[in-house]
Order: C-alpha cells, then sequence, then structure tokens
C-alpha cells in the first residue's frame, strides 16, 4: 500500500493536487478529466462520504458574504454524480453552501475522475488541513479509511501531513460513550479535555463536571488522574463462594478465583506458574 505513488503525494496537500490538474496529463492517466470550468450549483450533489457533518450557518453566512464581495476564488473540486449531468462535490461544501446562499447559479469547478477511496482522500485532506473537520468528524474520517481501505496509523500520519500520535489519539475519540462525543462535536469539550477521558470509569460525568467548572485541560487531566475518584463498589464475596475457590486451589495446586455476575452466569480464573502446571491442567480438562 505505501508503495502507491498516488497515495504517497496526499501529503503534499489538496492545492498541490489541484495545481497538478493544469499540468499536462500523463498518457497512462486517461482516468483523470482536467476541466476547470462553471457547472451550474443546481446539478452538484453532496457527497454522502465526506467525513464533515456539522456546517455552522454563521461561517456559511461570513463566507457568503465574502463571495459576494470578491467571487468564488478557488474552484470547488468535483467528480461526475450517479445520474446523467450530475456531479458530486469531494472538496469546497462550504463554497458551495455559501453560493447558493447567494443565490448564484454557477460557481467554478475542476472535474475530477477519481474512485470512492481517492474522493474520501481528498475531502480528509482539505478539511484536515483547513481545521475544517470537529475531532470527532476527524476520527471517523480515519476509521473509514482504515476499516475500509486498510489504512494504518502510520500511512495516515503520512498523507495528511500530521504526527502519528495525532492519529492515534484523534482515534481514541471513538472510544468515548455517544453523550461524550457529542459535547465534543458541539464544542462544549475540546479534543484535549476528551483525550484526558478515555481511560476514565465513568466519562460522562466527568465530562459534566469539566463543562459546569470550565476547566483547563491541565485541570482536566489532573482531575482524571486523582484516586480518589468515586469507584463502583467490588460486591463482597459469600463464604461459600470463598470456600469453594479454596477448595478447587487445592485440588488444582493451583489459584483458583470465581466471579458471579448480576446476571447469574459468571466465571471461573485458574493462574498456572509453569507450563507443566498447563500440561498438568489440560490433561485434567481432557480426563
Amino acid at each position: 500500500m505505501s508503495d502507491d505513488p498516488n497515495r504517497r503525494r496526499l501529503g503534499r496537500g489538496l492545492a498541490a493536487l489541484i495545481g497538478e490538474l493544469d499540468m499536462p496529463a500523463p498518457e497512462t492517466k486517461a482516468a483523470i478529466t482536467r476541466v476547470d470550468r462553471m457547472i451550474r450549483v443546481s446539478v452538484i450533489r453532496p457527497n454522502p462520504a465526506n467525513p464533515r457533518r456539522s456546517f455552522s450557518e454563521e461561517d456559511i453566512s461570513e463566507l457568503a458574504r465574502s463571495i459576494k464581495a470578491h467571487g468564488v476564488v478557488q474552484p470547488v473540486l468535483v467528480r461526475s454524480g450517479k445520474e446523467n449531468g450530475t456531479f458530486e462535490i469531494i472538496a469546497g461544501e462550504r463554497r458551495l453552501r455559501a453560493a447558493m446562499q447567494l443565490g448564484l447559479e454557477q460557481i467554478p469547478a475542476i472535474i475530477r475522475e477519481v474512485d470512492d477511496r481517492t474522493a474520501l482522500e481528498l475531502a480528509i485532506v482539505e478539511n484536515v488541513q483547513r481545521s475544517d473537520l470537529n475531532p470527532l468528524e476527524e476520527a471517523r474520517g480515519y476509521q473509514i479509511l482504515m476499516e475500509r481501505y486498510q489504512y494504518t496509523q502510520l500511512d495516515l500520519s503520512r498523507y495528511i501531513g500530521k504526527s502519528r500520535s495525532h492519529v492515534a489519539n484523534t482515534l481514541r475519540l471513538l472510544r468515548l460513550p455517544e453523550s461524550v462525543q457529542n459535547m465534543v462535536a458541539d464544542g462544549t469539550l475540546s479534543a484535549g479535555h476528551a483525550r484526558s477521558l478515555v481511560s476514565v470509569e465513568n466519562p460522562e460525568a466527568l465530562a459534566k463536571k469539566i463543562a459546569e467548572r470550565g476547566l483547563s485541560v491541565r485541570q482536566a487531566e489532573a482531575l482524571a488522574q486523582q484516586k480518589d475518584m468515586p469507584r463502583p463498589a467490588k460486591a463482597e464475596k459469600d463464604a461459600d463462594t470463598r470456600a469453594l475457590e479454596q477448595q478447587l486451589s487445592n485440588e488444582l495446586g493451583m489459584k483458583v478465583t470465581i466471579a458471579h455476575r448480576s446476571g447469574g452466569g459468571g466465571e471461573i480464573r485458574i493462574a498456572y506458574k509453569t507450563l507443566e502446571q498447563l500440561d498438568e491442567l489440560c490433561r485434567r480438562l481432557r480426563g
């Protein structure tokens, strides 16, 4: 995967990729259509795989005012849509929305015929480099590339121009409960706040406390590391269970622990110290 030259150059940024479209196309790159023209706004469709999900109306209005004063400085990037005569946006959806708000009939566009994977790559690269994604949208974009197209964290760090630790820390946000993810998405918590919550036992309660107190990231990290944070109390084992553990331990010559679950089931753990003990345990289990 890392030997693919088309993927290696993603780290150079979307601007470089768009610039390459103005250069003569190699004979072997017949799949790329280099067109720079005005396209009717009404035939451009959103990209369902775009990692960006939230668009601030205030930001769109501000961009619309800029476009009204100066025009669309940078064209949007599109590919042919599934319906004849339509196009699907790859990069520049904010510009498209602002143009629609102004009632513009046409918008300058570059058409590039690419597959779903490359369209997603370009969308993520542009949004990440422009800081247009919230941390959760960025994490979900990375996750799609890793699950659907077998990217590694190292691949992603190279292609988007970010450190591997940045990619890893961003992906960790997806381990948080949905309610905490929503707080990150709407800006109530920063990504730094959220990362301090990934390993705590009750991230929702701590997230609310951080938001209510207006704590800094460093204060949130200190709060998460406190040893006196309330933890669920462990149920005491009854005398019968402890006696059975002792009996089994004596029989096997290995430490045995029994854990009951509230639903009625449970598990037995047998700890062995040597491979000889493991062999003896296997022999007994096989009868």
